[in-house]
């Protein structure tokens, strides 16, 4: 739709052939059209601004007069290449760091904003959170999205914010076969992606110069939804069995964000004596705990340990999970778990913030775990992560031997390769070297509290994400790190 300035109609409220031509013409320059694309049709452009065609022509005319457009009989017009990021483009822009802003918009500042990284600059990526496309069950997920479409004429109203009763019913039996929860249909708020899940218990229960208990290092995506919210870190040590709860009894926080069953990135279970250690801080200081459980289907050496929402039938603990992990990212599927005395208010939270999470996809994801297809999905993709692990830390080994330590294998979608013989200093250049190869490393400082890094050892550390890499990837990408450590340790000598 062509969009007019409020400015530039006449007098009396019309539209006019000159304000056509000017937003037209602004519309151009700034290649809202492409460089050779279609500007609407007299017709249609007529219709929808609720002017006579003679009025639209007039505009159109001007344009191809000026070398903007190209007229042809029975044709769209259609715009000039030249036309198109010229000197009408150019606007005047004011230092981001003189807008006004909210008091959270001014926090978002100090945030590193994320990029992607463009395609193809690498042979290997080890990058975390990434699934392999093959692994998308396409064939499931059309069939599970056709009969959805098919399924019901509501598929256009509004729905309900805590999600499709469906999905919601179909996620509640999911949720106990797998992880022996046990809850009501009105405490499961279906979620775009736990990362809302995030933000809407930042939202519900958090101010501004309220705490949150963190784990150190963390996944930083968390702790920037809460210190967004105007709240303070108290980032607690990690050890091999997840944070160390023994001194939380003197912490006074409204929240803590912890990932036990497999921490991030570190992969430690937090064992049943820290558990109830933690719930007993939570309900000391009338707190909530929010437990993500990012990867809790992907588990190899060790048995499932059971969640801290059924530790205390839900009680002060929020459950977040997501399918993220499982089917793809880019689904923007997850829910949250809440405490009964909570899903009134979390309800309310999603409606205020989008409303629901879109229905179609929804009622897929209902389908294929009311088929089963789900979980026959989930054993198939384990049986694949289990056999690239397995590759990823063969390669180590055998190219790597005693130059690195693995921590965190047992279970989840990377390992943390700590690099014995290269300093922590050193890790930008070791990056940096790597890209040159084609080789994408990430290090894991950077998931460390800025002000809170005494527990970060002194030597380099690599977050190495193996999901989205078939075996012979994994196996050249290793033989490169080991080829960069060899010419980077001869070069610290």
């Amino acid at each position: 739709m062509v969009q007019l300035k409020p400015a530039g109609t006449s007098a009396k409220g019309r539209i006019g052939a000159q304000d056509i031509y000017a937003a037209l013409k602004e519309h151009i320059a700034r290649g809202v059209f492409g460089e050779t694309g279609q500007l609407p049709s007299s017709r249609g452009l007529a219709q929808e601004l609720g002017v006579s065609r003679t009025t639209v022509m007039i505009a159109f005319e001007q344009l191809h007069a000026e070398g903007f457009i190209e007229l042809r009989q029975g044709a769209r017009p259609r715009v000039v290449r030249a036309a198109v990021g010229g000197p009408d483009q150019v606007k005047r822009t004011r230092d981001p760091r003189q807008v006004r802003l909210s008091a959270y918009g001014a926090r978002l500042r100090g945030f590193s904003p994320w990029s992607a990284e463009a395609p193809g600059k690498v042979l290997v990526d080890f990058r975390h959170g990434d699934l392999a496309s093959a692994d998308f069950p396409s064939a499931a997920w059309r069939k599970a999205v056709a009969e959805a479409a098919a399924r019901r004429p509501d598929r256009l109203t509004y729905g309900d914010p805590r999600g499709s009763v469906r999905l919601r019913r179909a996620l509640q039996g999911y949720l106990w076969r797998a992880r022996t929860i046990r809850c009501e249909l009105d405490q499961i708020i279906v979620v775009n992606g736990s990362q809302q899940g995030l933000d809407l218990c930042a939202r519900v229960l958090l101010d501004p110069g309220d705490r949150f208990v963190i784990e150190n290092p963390c996944y930083d995506m968390a702790r920037q939804i809460f210190a967004g919210a105007g709240a303070s870190a108290v980032p607690v040590p990690v050890d091999r069995s997840g944070m160390e709860t023994g001194g939380l009894a003197q912490l006074d926080a409204r929240l803590a964000y912890v990932t036990p069953s497999h921490q991030f990135p570190l992969g430690g279970v937090m064992p049943v004596a820290r558990r109830h250690q933690l719930l007993d801080w939570a309900r000391q200081f009338d707190a909530h705990v929010v437990e993500d459980d990012y990867d809790s289907e992907f588990r190899y050496d060790i048995n499932p340990v059971p969640p801290l929402f059924g530790l205390t039938e839900g009680g002060n603990v929020i459950y977040c999970g997501t399918v993220s992990k499982t089917l793809a990212p880019g689904l923007r599927l997850g829910y949250l778990v809440v405490p009964a005395e909570l899903q009134a208010v979390f309800a309310t939270a999603k409606l205020l913030c989008d409303r629901h999470t879109p229905l179609l996809q929804q009622d897929a994801l209902a389908s294929l775990i009311e088929s089963g297809a789900y979980e026959v999905h989930l054993r198939r993709i384990r049986r694949l992560n289990h056999e690239r692990r397995a590759t990823l830390l063969n390669a180590l080994r055998h190219r790597l031997g005693d130059k690195v330590d693995v921590e965190g294998a047992d279970a989840g979608l990377h390992v943390v390769a700590w690099l014995n013989g290269i300093p922590r200093s050193a890790e930008t250049a070791l990056l940096e070297g790597a890209r040159a190869m084609g080789l994408g490393i990430h290090a894991i400082s950077p998931l460390y509290a800025a002000d809170a890094t005494e527990s970060l050892p002194d030597r380099a550390g690599l977050v190495m994400g193996y999901s989205a890499l078939q075996t012979g990837d994994i196996e050249r990408g290793v033989h490169l790190l080991a080829d960069l450590l060899e010419r980077f340790s001869g070069g610290l000598s």
